[in-house]
């Protein structure tokens, strides 16, 4: 279906429906594959769960194995035990969101919502703090469990920070933004881009050049983002954990919204749809297939 952006050119955008090729379950008791990643090897998918730990795929013969988790995760009893997932339990445990590998070093990052920026070595084991990346803090009133809040009340404390390794020190690029989510280096590695799932939008941050700490709009988006990440295009998938409702609809649709793909000026050039009550927290390509995650579902979603 065709759409305006604000350069005023129509373009066609291509609509694919999530006909998932595999659901990859979780183990039992964890749910939330908010973030996929995959090593320089191609192993993977890596991805944070609702535990605490980081797990690995290690194919249909190994299946799922602990990679990783923060360093005092086994002297608290629920955490190693299936339990629903709480703020209590979140706060010891840990909560896994954004993962990202470094190329060069083979060394993951993760960012938990209770335990700060984390690093770990390419054999996994226990999580430390360091880092050289990019991060958002979505609210600085609200903690994780309670991101509804940050929405009902237009909260605007969250931050665009940086973690220098080099000075070991967090530096804040951007503060007073509303609800900014998801994080993705340019290809070019001149700009970030943030996603902001209120108000539906993705910014970008200059890193260098002649716009240096300028901070613009991308593109609106028809959704309420999440995780943002290059494509192999030169452009960027965004997943919608919520579609924008539509004025005029009065029935729920079969098929909503779950992701989009933009260019790399910001212009929308693809569409996924998913059954209803399919939510995705992020779309990973790689090698032309499509990884999905989901931080409310038990399961990891393939498109091929």
């Amino acid at each position: 279906m065709p759409t305006w952006h604000g350069r005023c050119r129509l373009i066609p955008v291509k609509t694919s429906p999530t006909e998932w090729s595999l659901h990859l379950p979780l183990p039992n008791g964890v749910t939330g594959a908010e973030s996929l990643a995959f090593d320089a090897r191609g192993q993977g998918p890596y991805t944070g769960v609702s535990d605490g730990r980081v797990l690995k795929w290690g194919g249909s013969s190994v299946g799922w194995t602990t990679f990783a988790h923060h360093a005092n995760y086994r002297k608290f009893p629920m955490c190693t035990v299936p339990v629903a997932p709480s703020e209590e339990t979140e706060s010891l445990c840990g909560r896994p969101l954004g993962l990202a590998f470094h190329r060069k070093s083979g060394d993951l990052y993760i960012a938990d919502a209770y335990k700060g920026l984390m690093r770990v070595g390419p054999d996994g084991g226990e999580a430390e703090a360091t880092g050289d990346v990019y991060f958002t803090d979505s609210s600085v009133t609200y903690p994780r469990r309670f991101n509804t809040e940050i929405m009902m009340n237009a909260d605007a404390t969250g931050r665009l920070l940086k973690y220098d390794a080099l000075k070991k020190q967090v530096t804040v690029l951007k503060d007073g933004l509303p609800y900014p989510n998801g994080v993705a280096v340019s290809h070019d590695r001149t700009y970030v881009v943030v996603a902001h799932t209120v108000p539906c939008q993705a910014h970008r941050y200059y890193l260098q050049g002649p716009k240096a700490g300028h901070y613009e709009l991308l593109a609106d988006l028809p959704g309420y983002p999440d995780n943002v990440r290059r494509d192999e295009k030169g452009g960027y998938w965004v997943a919608l954990n919520q579609e924008k409702g539509r004025s005029g609809v009065t029935t729920a649709p079969v098929k909503h919204l779950v992701g989009v793909r933009l260019d790399g000026g910001g212009v929308e050039v693809e569409e996924l749809t998913a059954a209803k009550g399919v939510t995705l927290s992020e779309v990973t390509e790689r090698k032309g297939q499509l990884w999905l995650g989901s931080v409310e579902l038990d399961y990891i979603g393939l498109v091929v």
